[in-house]
């Protein structure tokens, strides 16, 4: 339906051309007139009156009819850009920022620019919501004012609403297919990321008849002034300012437009307003509706990424293209308003009619408490069956505002509605009858009383004759709740007699203590004497005497308000001042957050936590615990200290005297962990500080100095408010490094054990909660577990909606509720029922079995799924009381009393509880069972209970391990760190090691046979680097990169990557932490920018032992002691600091050879050794020689093999049977397919290693290691260089040992250099495993022999000292000194006769060069690396806002194979257009041709022959003009993230007027506010992710010359630029095309030059057809700057393109 109503006056008017029409189903038609009222349904309201000009306040108005030719009106206007600001603590100070943004922008106006869009952006708390913002401004003159919701189908938020109020712009009118909606692309810009026009398509504004009809290709669209989008975890506020001269709006008209909009907002705006108004619509209109009935218009909008879409695919803008909402509302004018799909509910006048016919007095009465709690916003009823209180229970249930749940059992029913009061953070109302229905309730009223949780309690009663008479179900209940109550009272039996506004009055001072603070529940006690029903009986109307206003209004009889004194001088108090400079003071200031309850806490924590920087420890009901995060290594976040781990890092008794905070400010109270509270008790801060809302003592270690009664939002402005010095702690440093050190030794221990564990449900259910999904916790064990091993951090997927990512804050936090006020175990399933119910989100709730068993009535309510979203029921099944094996009790009690009395044992089916009930059950027992199940949950949108099966034993010994481990590396890091050597001044911060010089030497030495590999080419010599680290003072580190056969890489490979790192490793601070997991790749990602799955295993191997050795040398200790550290379980180890080495042989020759040279090495004291296998002709003739081994040497030594996968499972199964009775200590690598292992292991029975099996598993490994827990599997050979590091190394050895694996070291052939500090990785791997059988209570698999027998292939060394490998006295075999080992490495002298270059750093040659092109003469920088008479000659061209410094590290990579010269383009760096001509070059275009001409005039004056063009972005159009153009100079081009042009001439016409508007803004608004628009596009998305993104911007910032930089822009636009696509067809030249991974755009441009090439193309010049021609390549792990996000790739891709021309 639709109204009809004058239209408002247009003060600004526009002839414009009409634009697209659409096709719409029906005719035009006018409206018809109906009058009458509306209830319920989806049809569109509106009303018939209006006044035209009612308070109107518009913008820009463009009516299109009007208008003649567009002209130049449809480019893009002159400035346009979005500016996102600091996130804002509250709505009002978000509101006051862009207030504050438009006056600095008023003050310094973009110059010159006669047009423009501005739109600013501030983060505001999640709870900001778009439909009760906008309600606010139902007494504003401002319009037009609108909202919209539309369900996403991807991406982080799953649904989207819209608010605004307010018009910059709007367009109406009609218009032509042919020229689309050219006027409104003209204000809406890709440059302004969410900006939005909304509005009608098919709707005719028509001032004639003062109407709005329905007419064919007719539209109204408009741009609000200011706008909220409500998305799932967060609100972004808004404010547009749209100017444009071309139609006489000036930008002061903008800012006077923009002021006077704020005003009204502000004026409107009310903080403290919490009423929410259901029926939303209805609280517009007042007095008849004047109703018509036609079609049902639905509010639409285009954004940005719709519009940027629909250009790039060449389609025409069609009604069905436009984004539709799902619902709507607009309100043009006081009176002229409609809706769509919005919940009407109009009931005029209806409340007193309804009471004064009433059948009888208790009705009467019982309606009007109803009707009361409903004005207070009181609408969702829990309602017990019962006689005595069937008025109240008719009564609600009649309403129809009110929400009525019912349940048979009282307790239940009081829990829900604790739940729904949780949820909503509003009271429930319940209604039950006499007798013990009412002391049912106590359970939930002391739980909500102790937690703060708002309930009404609406007993019936009989009347007082019946009391103390013997009378049925009656009981005191006067007072039956105690001092759990805030409020009680009395009600008097229903009587005329009695003015009916006392129980209007009693019900709002009872409403008033339920949400007052401190909140709770209250109790009205209502008597009522017969009739129960319907029954007439006469009663006096003159008891509603009094109630007239209340009868026509719908406000509460009684509004209590709350004045807030504010301070005339605007300064702290004297107490407050206190806590401030308490906490400017602190030294190591300690936050604690216990319990938060809405989002708006959380987001306040949250600034307050970054402002603050202090460490933050979390409980898990903040909701700060569980994080989802967009960052590539999370757990490494510096932006606020997390420390998420702080009880299990107190299980350190180091830890716990360490830990010493002088101030602990603790916001929310009840912390959940018990160790925590212990400690609290005895670590003695100058000041704890506890801020909690509630006034009450919640202190029981009683160490509270200073109580605040504050909200968080109240505390966090006080402060935010404040600027504090930010201090650089140690203190917070080390904290922070445990706390990663306990999150990686969690999730290595939960990820490690195979079987499904109590601790994994806790620690990956966090990956469950996407999209609106929170949690209900129980308690118990289940609680505990979620505190202590919950994930801190998991992804969050970015997928879908990408333009407003980077919008985010920079993590979403999780709600998590439970009852903790008492924290019993009743009642958890129904208050989880009722979270859902008052949360409106999808709840996961994580019970224990004992609980959930307490409250299965619960299950009869998750039945009735009134209002509520899906639940998934995860119940934790270990069969009893499992919390009661962790407790001292469990250690001196039998378990006969401990399971009957403590842990109540159960075998209850689970399963048919759930059936009786009609709910889905799903059991899972596995890991994976588990995931699919969550899947499922939450994909079917159903009811579900997941049962996690567990047993009470095994979780009390996997909880004793994981806490003896985190304990154990807690102390052991924390010694690491306390013990590193510093000087006085650097006890407030961490050490800074930086490195100050890098080289590395290239090898080569003779070997004494060939490799055993099976893969080398029968040479004797060995080749490889040695790597060179340096601090100060002469500190020194070595490391070995000698990649063989068996690497995927090359020498070649391997240099090429050395000399890019180390190009970003000089200078760069070393703040590795050894051998903790993910330290080392995080350090090479954040320090050095490269994603390290770039770079080779060998590489990282080898740079990782020099960075090891370095820090071991700055300690002045060897590589083995400072991995183990000093640990008290390492310390006491009396074994000989050695270890024992395998010796390898190669099995050629005959058996009696072969058995000869074993015995030969059984005689140099060798107790183990391994044979090379599967190079016969058959198993058999393999199982002939190591029976003659056997013979010659029995069995007093250890017999390895190595098949290295070269047999079928047939073939191995056969060399199995033969070699049964051998005795092999394990055959490694048996088969040729790992699907066949297990199999082979017990057809075989002969037990087996991996080896290659491991080398192949890429990412995170020790998940993947799950396949191989089988017995059978003995041992893991890990050779550092192909797994890629020590860190790798050490935890794939620590998975082995506690599956009760062998984990063998093995070396490649390296030199004594890789073979000292593998024998130092080995002994501290040797010593983990001693720790681990301690721990686990098991027997250690005894002495392991490790793979280094490769020193026996060493002839010759890259040094004349010699490593101290030798029989021991005692006879066990060949061993390595550890401290030999160490003095090798300290001592290390390199022999330089081995040595066949040397390389450090290379110095590149900088030049400058004139070049004279039509009469404008440039000075062209230059950077060379390389031989400058290497006829190999490449070019590098960067992008636009680059310089020659981008390719500097590529330059040193390539330097080898090429000379590589990088130039500065022009308007670039240090290049100059030199003045001479100062008219010609102002007007001479930079062009893509021109600038192509210039190099081409370039490349003669520095080379005779061809080159290669490697070209990025604006270099790439350049670089592949070249290429096509200019064949006799090119002899090929790599074109990375290039295009070649626009095809058609209106789209060209297009990107000229936005370049040039883009350079516009560089030019009035300058480079770090152009920096700002540029690098917030789509396009940058993955490189805003980049660690050196900030850098990159400074850089870019750089730039002096901004007047050339503009002219750049605009000259060399693609829009300007010839479309080469059909030259594509004629290449001669080979081509290169790069794309990033992520660069959705360019990847498919660079497919569809291929597909030209390849499908068109002719023969190049050097013969070769398309095929050959073009070859693309997608980079992994980057988007458009592929040459920075992920340049290793890059660089051995173009050096291969390089070896494929020359």
């Amino acid at each position: 339906m639709l109204a009809v109503s004058p239209p408002p006056r247009l003060p600004l008017r526009l002839p414009v051309r009409p634009l697209l029409a659409f096709s719409l189903p029906s005719p035009r038609r006018r409206c018809r007139s109906n009058r009458g009222r509306l209830r319920g349904g989806p049809r569109p309201l509106c009303r018939l009156r209006a006044d035209a000009a009612a308070g109107r306040r518009a913008g820009i108005v463009i009516d299109v009819d009007e208008v003649g030719e567009i002209g130049d009106r449809d480019l893009p206007v002159d400035v346009s850009f979005s500016r996102t600001l600091p996130p804002a603590l509250t709505v009002g100070d978000g509101l006051g920022a862009l207030r504050r943004a438009a006056d600095e922008l008023k003050a310094s106006p973009p110059a010159g620019a006669t047009s423009g869009v501005i739109r600013f952006e501030v983060l505001v708390p999640p709870s900001t919501k778009a439909l009760k913002w906008c309600s606010q401004f139902r007494g504003s003159s401002l319009f037009p004012q609108f909202y919209l919701s539309r369900k996403l189908t991807s991406g982080p938020s799953s649904q989207l609403e819209i608010c605004g109020i307010g018009s910059a712009i709007c367009l109406h009118g009609s218009y032509p297919v042919k020229n689309g909606f050219d006027l409104v692309l003209r204000y809406i810009s890709s440059d302004s990321h969410l900006i939005r026009a909304y509005g009608f398509v098919g709707m005719k504004y028509d001032k004639e008849s003062s109407s709005i009809e329905e007419k064919l290709g007719s539209y109204y669209l408009f741009i609000p002034q200011v706008e909220l989008s409500e998305f799932d975890s967060c609100s972004i506020l808004s404010s547009t300012m749209i100017w444009d001269d071309s139609v006489s709006h000036t930008f002061e008209d903008a800012v006077s437009l923009f002021e006077s909009c704020f005003d009204q907002i502000q004026n409107s705006y009310d903080p403290l307003d919490s009423i929410f108004h259901k029926g939303f619509v209805p609280s517009y209109i007042s007095g008849d509706a004047h109703l018509s009935e036609t079609g049902n218009p639905q509010l639409v909008y285009l954004d940005t990424e719709l519009l940027a879409t629909i250009e790039a695919k060449g389609i025409p803008l069609t009604l069905d293209k436009f984004l539709s909402s799902d619902q709507s509302f607009v309100r043009f004018s006081p009176e002229f308003l409609f809706c769509s799909n919005m919940e009407l509910c109009l009931q005029q006048n209806e409340t007193e009619s309804f009471i004064k016919h009433c059948s009888n007095i208790n009705l009467a009465w019982a309606s009007l408490i109803v009707e009361e709690c409903v004005r207070l916003g009181f609408t969702y009823f829990c309602i017990a069956p019962g006689s005595r209180s069937s008025p109240l229970a008719l009564s609600a249930t009649c309403h129809p505002l009110t929400t009525c749940i019912s349940c048979y059992d009282e307790r239940s029913l009081g829990f829900h509605a604790l739940g729904y009061g949780r949820g909503s953070r509003k009271p429930a109302v319940v209604i039950t009858s006499s007798g013990t229905a009412v002391s049912n309730l106590l359970p939930s009223v002391v739980e909500a009383s102790q937690d703060f949780v708002p309930i009404i309690l609406l007993t019936a009663d009989r009347p007082p004759e019946l009391h103390d008479a013997g009378a049925n179900q009656a009981i005191n209940q006067v007072n039956h709740f105690g001092t759990f109550v805030r409020y009680f009272f009395n009600l008097p039996p229903p009587s005329d007699q009695i003015h009916a506004r006392m129980v209007l009055t009693t019900l709002d001072s009872a409403a008033y203590y339920a949400m007052q603070v401190p909140q709770g529940p209250v109790h009205l006690n209502c008597a009522f004497r017969e009739p129960l029903d319907y029954t007439d009986r006469d009663w006096n109307l003159d008891c509603l005497r009094g109630l007239d206003k209340w009868f026509t209004n719908s406000e509460p009889y009684t509004r209590y308000l709350i004045m807030k004194t504010v301070s005339a001088f605007g300064n702290y108090s004297c107490s407050v001042m206190e806590i401030l400079q308490i906490i400017e003071k602190a030294e190591q200031g300690l936050l604690l957050v216990g319990a938060l309850h809405t989002d708006d806490d959380m987001w306040a924590m949250a600034l307050l936590a970054k402002h603050l920087s202090w460490p933050i420890a979390t409980d898990i009901l903040s909701g700060l615990r569980l994080r989802k995060v967009v960052n590539l290594f999370p757990r490494f976040d510096k932006s606020i200290l997390f420390i998420d781990h702080i009880d299990q890092i107190l299980l350190s008794d180091s830890a716990k005297n360490w830990i010493s905070p002088d101030v602990i400010v603790q916001i929310g109270s009840r912390i959940t962990s018990k160790r925590v509270g212990m400690f609290l008790e005895t670590c003695s801060p100058s000041s704890y500080i506890l801020i909690d809302r509630h006034p009450c003592r919640h202190d029981p270690s009683h160490v509270v100095t200073h109580r605040i009664q504050a909200s968080v939002v109240e505390f966090a402005a006080s402060l935010c408010g404040r600027t504090f010095q930010r201090k650089t702690s140690r203190w917070t440093d080390i904290l922070m490094v445990a706390n990663s050190v306990v999150a990686q030794e969690i999730m290595f221990q939960i990820h490690s054990k195979w079987s499904l564990s109590e601790p994994y449900v806790a620690h990956v259910i966090g990956e469950s909660l996407y999209g609106d999904a929170i949690m209900f916790v129980g308690n118990s064990m289940v609680v505990r577990d979620l505190d202590m091993f919950g994930k801190g951090w998991t992804n969050y997927t970015s997928n879908g909606n990408s333009l407003m990512m980077h919008h985010f804050p920079e993590f979403v936090g999780t709600l998590v509720a439970g009852n903790r006020g008492a924290s019993g175990i009743d009642g958890l399933l129904s208050t989880a029922i009722g979270f859902a119910v008052g949360s409106n989100k999808h709840v996961f709730c994580v019970v224990g079995d004992i609980s959930f068993l307490h409250d299965t009535n619960g299950l009869a309510l998750l039945n009735q799924r009134a209002r509520r979203k899906p639940m998934t029921i995860i119940v934790v099944n270990n069969h009893g009381g499992a919390i009661f094996s962790l407790l001292p009790i469990a250690k001196n009690t039998s378990p006969q009393i401990l399971k009957k009395f403590f842990y109540t044992m159960h075998d209850i089916s689970i399963s048919n509880l759930c059936a009786a009930h009609r709910v889905k059950h799903l059991l899972v027992q596995t890991k994976a069972e588990l995931h699919d199940a969550l899947v499922k949950s939450k994909a079917e949108q159903i009811d579900c209970v997941v049962e996690v099966d567990n047993s009470i034993d095994s979780n009390a010994d996997f909880h004793r391990i994981m806490n003896e481990f985190s304990a154990y590396s807690t102390t052991r890091y924390l010694d690491y760190l306390l013990g590193d050597p510093c000087s006085k001044s650097e006890l407030d911060a961490m050490p800074v090691y930086t490195i100050h010089g890098v080289e590395y030497m290239l090898y080569r030495i003779q070997l004494s046979a060939p490799r055993t590999s099976g893969l080398s080419d029968g040479r004797f010599s060995h080749e490889g680097f040695i790597l060179k680290l340096c601090m100060d003072d002469n500190i020194a580190g070595f490391g070995e990169v000698a990649p063989i056969e068996i690497h995927e890489e090359d020498l070649l490979d391997v240099e090429e990557q050395l000399r890019f790192l180390f190009h970003r490793m000089k200078d760069s601070v070393l703040d590795v932490i050894p051998l903790l997991r993910g330290s080392f790749s995080n350090w090479i990602w954040t320090s050095l920018g490269i994603p390290p799955s770039s770079i080779f295993p060998s590489v990282k191997c080898g740079l990782e032992m020099a960075i090891l050795n370095l820090l071991a040398s700055q300690r002045k200790c060897g590589l083995s002691k400072f991995l183990a550290g000093s640990d008290p379980l390492v310390r006491d180890q009396n074994s000989y600091a050695g270890i024992e080495i395998c010796a390898l042989v190669e099995c050629n020759g005959t058996p009696m050879e072969v058995a000869l040279a074993v015995a030969k090495l059984v005689a140099e004291g060798f107790t183990t050794v391994k044979l090379k296998v599967g190079r016969r002709e058959s198993p058999i003739e393999d199982a002939a020689v190591l029976h003659k081994i056997r013979e010659v040497v029995g069995y007093k030594i250890n017999i390895r093999v190595d098949a290295n996968q070269k047999w079928t499972y047939e073939q191995a199964v056969e060399f199995g049977s033969r070699a049964k009775s051998l005795q092999l200590e394990y055959i490694e690598e048996p088969v040729s397919s790992v699907n066949d292992l297990i199999k082979f292991c017990d057809k075989s029975g002969l037990p087996v290693a991996l080896d290659e099996t491991i080398d192949n598993l890429k990412g995170d490994v020790i998940p993947k290691l799950h396949q191989f827990v089988h017995p059978g599997i003995v041992a893991l050979v890990i050779k550092p260089s192909v797994v890629g590091g020590f860190e790798k190394a050490a935890h794939i050895a620590k998975w082995a040992q506690m599956h009760d694996k062998m984990a063998v070291i093995s070396s490649a052939y390296e030199s004594s250099v890789g073979l000292a500090s593998y024998i130092q990785l080995a002994h501290y791997v040797d010593q983990q495993n001693s720790i681990v059988s301690r721990i686990k209570n098991k027997d250690t698999c005894g002495v392991v022999a490790h793979g280094l027998g490769t020193y026996q292939w060493l002839r010759e060394d890259v040094s004349e000292q010699k490593l101290n490998i030798h029989a021991t006295p005692l006879g066990d075999g060949i061993r390595a000194s550890v401290e030999d080992a160490c003095g090798y490495l300290h001592h290390l002298n390199i022999n330089n006769n081995k040595i066949e270059r040397t390389y450090n750093e290379e110095k590149l040659r900088s030049y400058s060069v004139q070049v004279d092109v039509d009469d404008c003469s440039y000075l062209i920088k230059l950077q060379e690396a390389g031989d400058h008479i290497n006829e190999k000659v490449v070019l590098l061209l960067h992008g636009f806002l680059g310089t020659s410094d981008d390719w500097v590290p590529m330059m040193k990579a390539l330097s080898p194979s090429a000379r590589v010269i990088a130039v500065d383009l022009p308007g670039h760096g240090e290049s100059q257009v030199l003045q001479h001509h100062v008219e010609i070059s102002e007007q001479f275009p930079i062009t893509v041709q021109s600038l192509a001409d210039l190099l081409l005039k370039l490349i003669s004056q520095i080379t005779d022959g061809e080159v290669v063009v490697v070209g990025y972005s604006m270099g790439a159009r350049i670089a592949l003009h070249m290429a096509l153009n200019q064949v006799h100079s090119i002899r090929g081009a790599v074109i990375i993230s290039g295009s070649p042009g626009l095809r058609d001439e209106e789209s060209r016409r297009r990107r000229i007027a936005i370049d040039k508007s883009r350079a516009k803004f560089l030019m009035s608004c300058g480079l770090e506010c152009f920096l700002e628009t540029w690098y917030s596009a789509k396009m940058w998305t993955s490189l805003r992710e980049h660690p050196k993104f900030n850098s990159l911007v400074t850089t870019r910032n750089k730039h002096k010359d901004i007047k050339a930089l503009a002219k750049v822009l605009a000259d060399s636009s693609v829009g300007r630029q010839r479309s080469l696509w059909e030259d594509l067809k004629h290449l001669k030249r080979p081509l290169l095309i790069v794309a990033g991974e992520k660069d959705t755009k360019f990847k498919c441009i660079s497919q569809r030059m291929c597909s030209e090439i390849t499908q068109h193309g002719e023969r190049g010049s050097d013969g070769r057809d398309g095929d050959e021609l073009c070859e693309m390549i997608v980079i992994p792990d980057a988007g458009h700057a592929v040459h920075v996000e992920n340049p290793l790739p890059l660089v051995r891709a173009v050096r291969k393109f390089l070896q494929k021309l020359h």
